[in-house]
């Protein structure tokens, strides 16, 4: 203690400047506060015109209420989803909308199934496909290919998940992997149409086979001669 009270102790602490305490080690920038995602007006040379744009396009869009009857709903009716159809317990936020419900109002002899089958409404609408089994490219027979299959098409968004350790694809679309057989067109088209889903057809593709002999080589032709090499 005597050395900190020593008369050069003092004489040393006399010679440091004193710090102001209203002076701050931060930068404050001198320009006016902005909210963020505001204009910078040095940027945008008219910020108000723009700003006013934008307020009237936002009371404009939500003023705004279309006509029943404009538009491509006039046109195209069949192509319009149905938004206010039924929610039920199976839809979720990436359910499809239907284009059409069944409510049993539909004309015919007998109600749809859709309507008393109990199966979730997002199913009428989506988009199954009938077409027909090619043949293995094994040595197997074409049995197989006789039936008539129906299945669903892939939902593109919402229903894919990927395994985050294996890397192992997977899908919460219960309907991918589903799929029926019929003995023919008619009936897979029958069944879509009373269960209330859109489908279409997708017509095989038959071999065309040309009869060969092997005597056809030494027959006359009309026309320049057969050169036919074998290496």
């Amino acid at each position: 203690m005597s050395y900190l009270r020593s008369p050069n102790s003092l004489r040393l602490c006399r010679t440091i400047p004193q710090i102001s305490r209203s002076s701050t080690s931060r930068c404050l920038s001198r320009t006016p506060a902005c909210r963020l995602g505001e204009p910078d007006p040095k940027v945008v040379p008219d910020v108000a015109a723009m700003q006013a744009t934008e307020d009237q396009a936002s009371l404009v869009e939500i003023a705004h209420k279309p006509e029943p009857g404009a538009g491509v709903e006039r046109y195209h009716q069949d192509h319009q989803p149905d938004y206010t159809a039924t929610v039920d317990h199976g839809t979720s936020t990436y359910s499809p909308v239907p284009k059409r419900v069944l409510n049993g109002s539909e004309p015919g002899g007998m109600t749809p199934a859709a309507v008393l089958s109990g199966a979730p409404v997002d199913l009428q609408a989506r988009t199954v496909r009938i077409y027909q089994p090619t043949k293995p490219a094994t040595q197997s027979g074409t049995w197989g290919s006789h039936a008539w299959r129906m299945d669903w098409d892939i939902l593109g968004k919402g229903h894919r998940w990927e395994n985050p350790l294996m890397g192992w694809q997977s899908s919460a679309d219960v309907m991918q992997g589903t799929r029926v057989q019929f003995k023919s067109k008619e009936e897979a088209i029958a069944f879509a149409e009373k269960q209330g889903y859109e489908w279409y057809v997708q017509e095989p593709q038959a071999r065309r086979f040309v009869p060969k002999a092997y005597a056809n080589m030494f027959l006359h032709e009309p026309g320049t001669l057969k050169h036919i090499k074998t290496k």
